[in-house]
């Protein structure tokens, strides 16, 4: 079964840096992603545009729209990316970048961090973001759920704030990242009632594979296999890792478990496919 993972990090970002080293034990690198993500003979990856300043880090304010990746001096060839969104930073001029940037082959999508910044997903700042993705027909993936820094607003990240922009943005397609988690069941009901709001399942668990084995087990993970069953729309999930947060390989496994084998292939590789439309030339058929 081919695997593409929707949801990676290759950005130098202290927080990554230290997780991998601490927590995770995935070695954060270029060559520890070649390694890593060979070996679980995962063919595509779509990491999400993020970068950090000394002044501030993530959530930085003074990151420059649109954000990248910058953990090598180049991309490894099976990496694709969306543009990252600082929301204090979307002038005019911001926004001709992030247009410029989504003409880029590799730049696939957007990515906004609710709860890392104030704003809800449908606040105006946001609105010009929309209709690029619009005009180039990429999907917007929002963080939804907890955020991984203290300096972040819960209230911000909630996933009822995406029914509102969803159908005021028809045309444009939607990925809430981590399925909202821990709001998993308003995450369900938002994908199920919209025709183009998609969930990724990336970051539900942080940690190494003994941990990920050890959380499956028991009541921790009750909510979110009630929202599974509760959406009943496994064709709107794509897999995803967080990457550095869980080493690739045993969270591919840890997703297998939680999914119905019939439902396989479309959460691991042809729903990415359909709601990524530009990753089509960088898959070997």
């Amino acid at each position: 079964m081919k695997i593409i993972d929707a949801h990676i990090h290759f950005s130098n970002v202290k927080s990554f840096h230290h997780t991998a080293a601490e927590i995770s034990k995935v070695d954060y690198s270029y060559d520890g992603y070649i390694n890593e993500y060979k070996e679980a003979n995962v063919v595509l990856s779509i990491a999400m545009g993020l970068t950090e300043t000394d002044k501030m880090g993530f959530p930085d304010h003074e990151a420059v729209t649109p954000m990248g990746l910058d953990l090598g001096d180049a991309l490894p060839e099976q990496i694709v990316y969306c543009a990252g969104i600082n929301p204090f930073d979307l002038d005019e001029a911001a926004l001709g970048r992030l247009e410029q940037e989504l003409q880029h082959p590799r730049v696939v999508g957007i990515k906004i961090y609710l709860g890392y910044y104030p704003f809800y997903a449908y606040d105006e700042v946001y609105e010009p973001v929309y209709k690029l993705a619009e005009k180039y027909g990429v999907p917007v993936v929002f963080h939804t759920g907890d955020t991984y820094s203290e300096r972040g607003l819960l209230k911000y990240s909630h996933p009822l704030a995406i029914d509102e922009v969803a159908v005021k943005h028809r045309n444009v397609q939607f990925m809430m990242a981590h399925f909202g988690d821990p709001w998993t069941i308003t995450g369900a009901e938002i994908i199920y009632k919209n025709s183009n709001v998609y969930a990724d399942l990336s970051g539900i668990i942080v940690g190494t594979e003994e941990e990920l084995k050890k959380r499956s087990e028991g009541r921790f993970l009750d909510h979110l296999r009630h929202a599974l069953v509760f959406a009943d729309s496994y064709d709107k999930l794509l897999f995803g890792t967080d990457w550095p947060l869980a080493p690739v390989g045993p969270y591919i496994q840890f997703i297998k478990d939680l999914i119905p084998e019939e439902y396989h292939e479309d959460v691991f590789y042809n729903t990415a496919v359909k709601l990524f439309p530009k990753i089509k030339p960088f898959l070997k058929e």
